[in-house]
């Protein structure tokens, strides 16, 4: 948790200057600014891939760190941004409708309006839409650590500014779709922010709504994010119906902007009611789908997760590895981030440390065993979809041998269907020090033998006497 004390800047729209909840959020960030912000590189240098296979092994948990912003992460940023900002422009905490807004309900404030007018709530609605794994929730905790927890104030323009804004809250929406569960977790997450003791939740479902509409409020909530809100799709009766007028109050009451984020399931029940689709997507609605197998998406993706190799061989990215991966994963991100990993957890360690599309298979088999059922049914999906067009420039670099950094040495450990390991430990050592020669041809004692044997009227003698042919390996080798 990120907490820091005010500092003031003049704010970019004339309308906001002498705000001072806008004045002390972050700079305005460019695009190229925004880009180092979202992503997330783990270090992967060479030295560490010439540890054992042990530390190897657990430096591959970086990889699940891997954080690879697309083009509709710096969308999402900007409604944010905007949406925060345009719910705080409604709260100047030195205006005298401020105060009355903090002090009175809508239904109980006096009917003396103050002389700046009453509160305008300008709370909306963002709405994000993806399948499992597709990246939200990483792409989310991307874009909120921008901002701060909590920015705590003291004084403003030479007056005395006592309070603490709330910048963002992250909750997961409750299984049983209750008001009662949401209000739970958003109270114990407040407080957690404000870094105080639990507060005692209310005992009825309506002193519990002014409790947390009084948190909300003193502690100047900047927007409310609630994930899961799939959970919604399979609530008893009237529940979903209950927590969606809930959510809205806080947006037409509070003007506290709200973001949703779910899987597919909850846009259907959105699109039912005409009033909340409008109210959810008032600020943006963004559908995160599959990456698709182009250069701009799964291609910026893989290139990154490449480069995370511990293996003590590094294996250039080809067009064949990078496809087979997509196709693993149905260009889900998450999936692939745990095949690759799986993939690499098991040839570390072995005699051969190699990536190849077999290896990818068996780290598809250890991965996804749990997820199979789903990830079939994401691929016939995708098998509708347009293929997109196969790239016409062949990856130079691709076709490189894989560097080897150190001496292959470990456990025979065999890949179905990979024919460039050994399948036979008694030659496995051997075969595997051969693969890793510099000049294998200089070991060839006779590099003629096999073309003058083809010419000799019994070639398998020759063979025979030259010790390169054996009839009865049981005999010989017995």
């Amino acid at each position: 948790m990120y907490v820091e004390n005010a500092c003031y800047q003049k704010a970019i729209l004339p309308e906001h200057v002498g705000n001072a909840l806008i004045e002390s959020l972050p700079k305005k960030l460019t695009d190229e600014e925004l880009v180092d912000k979202l992503a997330n590189y783990p270090k992967c240098l060479t030295e560490d891939t010439q540890n054992d296979p042990e530390i190897r092994a657990e430096y591959l948990t970086r990889i699940k760190r891997l954080r690879q912003p697309q083009l509709v992460y710096f969308d999402v940023f900007r409604a944010v941004e905007i949406a925060i900002k345009d719910g705080y422009s409604a709260k100047n905490p030195l205006s005298p409708t401020t105060m009355n807004y903090l002090h009175y309900s809508l239904e109980d404030r006096p009917i003396i309006e103050p002389n700046t007018g009453f509160f305008k709530p300008k709370g909306c609605g963002i709405t994000i839409i993806g399948e499992s794994g597709v990246g939200k929730t990483s792409m989310l905790e991307q874009v909120l650590s921008i901002y701060p927890d909590v920015i705590k104030h003291q004084s403003y323009s030479g007056m005395s500014l006592p309070l603490t804004q709330v910048v963002w809250l992250k909750v997961d929406c409750p299984d049983d779709s209750s008001v009662k569960g949401l209000c739970h977790r958003i109270l114990d997450e407040i407080d957690r922010k404000l870094d105080i003791k639990d507060t005692k939740p209310q005992n009825t479902i309506a002193l519990l709504i002014k409790q947390i509409e009084a948190k909300m409020k003193s502690n100047y909530l900047g927007i409310l994010v609630i994930d899961e809100m799939q959970n919604l799709n399979t609530a008893k009766a009237g529940g979903a119906e209950r927590l969606l007028g809930f959510l809205h109050n806080l947006m037409n009451n509070l003007g506290i902007p709200i973001l949703f984020c779910a899987n597919p399931p909850f846009d259907k029940l959105l699109s039912k009611t005409l009033k909340a689709a409008r109210r959810a997507e008032s600020g943006g609605y963004f559908d995160i789908g599959l990456l698709k197998n182009s250069e701009d998406e799964w291609g910026l993706f893989v290139d990154e997760l490449w480069k995370l190799q511990w293996t003590n061989v590094q294996t250039p990215l080809t067009q064949d590895l990078s496809d087979r991966l997509f196709n693993l994963s149905v260009g889900n991100m998450d999936l692939a981030v745990r095949i690759f990993y799986a993939s690499q957890r098991a040839v570390i360690g072995s005699l051969n440390e190699r990536i190849t599309t077999d290896v990818l298979d068996k780290g598809a088999s250890i991965a996804i065993r749990a997820s199979k059922s789903t990830t079939d049914e994401l691929r016939l999906s995708l098998l509708k979809r347009k293929n997109e067009s196969k790239k016409e420039t062949p990856n130079n670099e691709a076709s490189e041998e894989a560097k080897v950094i150190t001496e292959s040495k470990g456990k025979f450990v065999t890949i179905p269907g990979d024919l460039s390991r050994p399948h036979h430990p008694e030659f496995a050592e051997r075969i595997t020090e051969l693969q890793y020669e510099d000049d294998l041809h200089a070991l060839i004692e006779d590099p003629a033998l096999i073309q003058r044997a083809s010419e000799e009227e019994h070639p398998l003698d020759m063979l025979k006497s030259a010790g390169l042919f054996c009839e009865d390996p049981l005999k010989t080798f017995g």
